[in-house]
């Protein structure tokens, strides 16, 4: 249990440093579930991050449909997982900010 709460709090970190706009807190789960599985690097070059801080939130939302490839092919798994995160990420919540 341990390990997986200093993985979360590496992703949690990128988020954090990485992020510069206001995030629901749906999306900051989903995101953390993203960065977790992806790592750091990754997502700190990625076009997802890129457009979620030019305010392009449906946008990078999409982005997380290009994720779902392993070995140069898609697998319905990862696919599903992003399915999820994306789905997630878009779903509106009380309004607070993360």
């Amino acid at each position: 249990m341990e390990l997986l709460r200093q993985d979360i709090g590496t992703a949690e970190a990128a988020i954090d440093s990485k992020v510069t706009v206001d995030l629901t807190q749906n999306a900051y789960d989903s995101l953390c579930s993203f960065v977790f599985n992806v790592g750091t690097e990754a997502f700190g070059n990625s076009t997802l991050l890129r457009l979620l801080n030019a305010g392009d939130a449906a946008g990078a939302a999409d982005q997380f449909l290009q994720w779902d490839h392993g070995g140069g092919k898609v697998l319905a798994g990862l696919l599903n997982r992003r399915k999820a995160e994306r789905e997630m990420f878009l779903a509106p919540d009380d309004g607070a900010s993360a």
